[in-house]
């Protein structure tokens, strides 16, 4: 009897390890870090490949530098996607944000595309509990394969930004910014601000399930071919859209990646939660900014519309 109950519980357990989604780590935040964690997803970006990331706005100095990424993205023959902003600064306007580009060093070194420079497209979301479609950039048409590199902080409305948020809010253009920020009630960025349309306070879980559905909207759209990874370093309570964030006040701690978005991300909250804080290395700024804005709530949304899953197992590849 013994044997049998033993049978069971390990293949119960062995259909439960099979069921979670697998996320990579390694502490070593650097260019080799990077690839060695792009290569240990065992799945190769090919075609033409969008590296999305954020640029970083003019004042900002959190964001992820060229050279950190630079062999990641010659590894895959890669070219730098962004949009434009929905709230002004320097990258709302094109050729502010091309000279903000240029100011941060990457134009020089790969090539860029503003996938909404010149138009943008409307494409399907799964989940239409706000948004009726997901508004991004015309170019993204133009790729077949889609790194998302996100740097994983905190966010002002977000509570955080990962892959999910790099995914929906850094795909969609102006307009589509806005259309998301206001829970599909508009896409006028000046209106998108205003009390009426913003989905905030009370209703800042609209926003969270919103900004679900339209990463679903782009993962689906690139047919799954979106390989997602989260660098932790820098990460102040504030995002690389603000031109002047909180210093950090939590130490860098690694890289993450997944085939599996939710994780990427639950696996990162995981992380910052579970820190063992000490003097000169503190997460609680960045978890009371999280909690603040209900941020956790993404995860167990996107989950929800089936984008991915919040179990995974911890592979840290570097451990022998």
């Amino acid at each position: 009897m013994k044997k049998v109950i033993l049978f069971f519980v390990v293949a119960f357990m062995t259909l439960v390890a099979q069921s979670q989604s697998k996320v990579y780590f390694t502490r070593d935040i650097s260019p080799e870090g990077l690839v060695k964690i792009y290569k240990a997803l065992g799945v190769e970006a090919t075609g033409r490949v969008a590296v999305k990331i954020s640029t970083g706005e003019g004042g900002n100095n959190h964001y992820l530098k060229p050279t950190l990424i630079r062999n990641l993205v010659e590894q895959v023959n890669g070219t730098i996607v962004e949009c434009c902003t929905a709230y002004g600064g320097t990258r709302q306007d094109v050729s502010k944000h091309w000279q903000t580009i240029h100011e941060h060093g990457f134009d020089s070194i790969f090539a860029v595309d503003i996938m909404d420079e010149f138009d943008q497209i409307r494409i399907p979301v799964q989940d239409r509990t706000h948004l009726k479609y997901d508004i991004v950039g015309g170019h993204l048409a133009n790729y077949d394969y889609m790194i998302n590199l996100a740097h994983f902080k905190g966010h002002a409305m977000g509570g955080f930004g990962g892959v999910l948020k790099n995914a929906s809010i850094g795909v969609a253009s102006t307009a589509g910014k806005a259309y998301i920020h206001s829970a599909g009630k508009t896409d006028d960025p000046v209106l998108a601000w205003q009390r009426e349309y913003i989905a905030a306070g009370p209703t800042q879980d609209l926003f969270l399930e919103s900004m679900a559905a339209a990463a679903q909207a782009v993962h689906n759209y690139m047919g799954g071919h979106v390989l997602y990874i989260n660098v932790m370093n820098n990460m102040s309570v504030d995002c690389d859209c603000d031109g002047s964030p909180d210093a950090p006040a939590i130490n860098d701690i690694g890289i993450v990646a997944s085939l599996d978005p939710v994780a990427a991300d639950q696996a990162c909250l995981d992380m910052v939660f579970n820190y063992k804080a000490s003097p000169g290395d503190d997460n609680k700024p960045l978890i009371e900014r999280i909690n603040r804005q209900h941020g956790t709530y993404i995860t167990e949304y996107a989950e929800k519309i089936g984008l991915g899953s919040k179990s995974y197992v911890l592979i840290n590849i570097d451990t022998p």
